[in-house]
């Protein structure tokens, strides 16, 4: 049999990790997602929550009192058994979604600095920042806080240097070929470039996030 390309580990003692490799791409992003919707249909004894980023999915578990809940030795035998099985692609529940942005001045106070660090005028950045092909690979940080790739080369740009205390609510940043957007007011470092006026996150509303895991993304100036 041929080795997996896929790494089983524990982190702590009621979590271990499925890892494959480090590239972050959407076919990993995707591959993750089905990995964690297979995991998620199987039911497994103690598994307490599964949770897909960009090269993993967590999957979390309760050992339970005097061993009465799943080792870390049987959790991950049983996973690696459904692995080796396969990973069906599963069905496609991906939606497109459009986000208006306000780029630039009051509500983009680093698009100039994200222009001078990568040689491109403030245009040409919104106009790489607005091309298709984005997904949302994760939800972390905060209640419905997407992080969306993977952009343009020429938007390879570090976090800033100092991070702010406070970031307003919609805001639009990108560092390293990716985007955030904030869903509520929250301290932050990304080069922040414009601001949209959806909601991100919505507790009265089904679901309470904005984006999911998976969901193609455009921006579109306004």
């Amino acid at each position: 049999m041929p080795a997996p390309d896929w790494r089983i580990h524990p982190q702590g003692d009621r979590c271990l990790l499925v890892t494959f490799g480090e590239s972050i791409d959407a076919e990993t992003g995707r591959r993750c997602l089905a990995v964690a919707r297979l995991l998620r249909g199987a039911g497994l004894p103690g598994v307490t929550d599964v949770v897909p980023s960009f090269v993993a999915v967590a999957v979390h578990y309760a050992p339970g009192p005097d061993g009465a809940g799943p080792t870390y030795l049987e959790l991950a035998g049983r996973i690696e058994a459904m692995l080796h099985a396969g990973i069906p692609a599963g069905e496609d529940t991906a939606r497109d979604i459009e986000i208006p942005v306000h780029y630039g001045g009051e509500h983009g106070p680093d698009l100039e600095d994200v222009a001078r660090a990568t040689g491109l005028t403030p245009d040409e950045v919104i106009a790489l920042h607005t091309q298709p092909g984005n997904m949302v690979f994760m939800l972390g940080f905060a209640p419905g806080h997407p992080y969306i790739g993977v952009h343009d080369e020429r938007l390879n740009v570090p976090r800033r240097a100092t991070p702010r205390t406070a970031v307003p609510m919609g805001s639009v940043a990108i560092a390293n070929r990716q985007t955030v957007i904030y869903p509520s007011r929250l301290p932050g470092g990304w080069n922040v470039i414009g601001v949209t006026p959806l909601r991100l996150f919505d507790p009265a509303r089904e679901p309470a996030s904005l984006l999911q895991p998976g969901d193609r993304v455009r921006f579109v100036a306004l």
